[in-house]
């Protein structure tokens, strides 16, 4: 499978995806080095997915 994430706003909103991963640490360390351009770019949660299966989610960007 391929593991990706679901860029959303708090609304549950999509606004995008991100490239897809060959696994779930690749996917992880990616969103830990985009995490703040995703939020500069309005981006408030993220969901995890391997394939079409959502693994986890929604996580906030944002402390707190």
């Amino acid at each position: 499978m391929s593991w990706s994430w679901k860029l959303e706003t708090a609304d549950d909103t999509v606004v995008g995806t991100s490239d897809e991963f060959e696994s779930r640490s690749d996917a992880e360390s990616w969103v830990g080095e985009a995490f703040a351009g995703l939020v500069e770019d309005g981006v408030d949660q993220v969901r995890l997915f391997d394939g079409d299966k959502e693994v986890y989610g929604p996580m906030s960007l944002h402390a707190g």
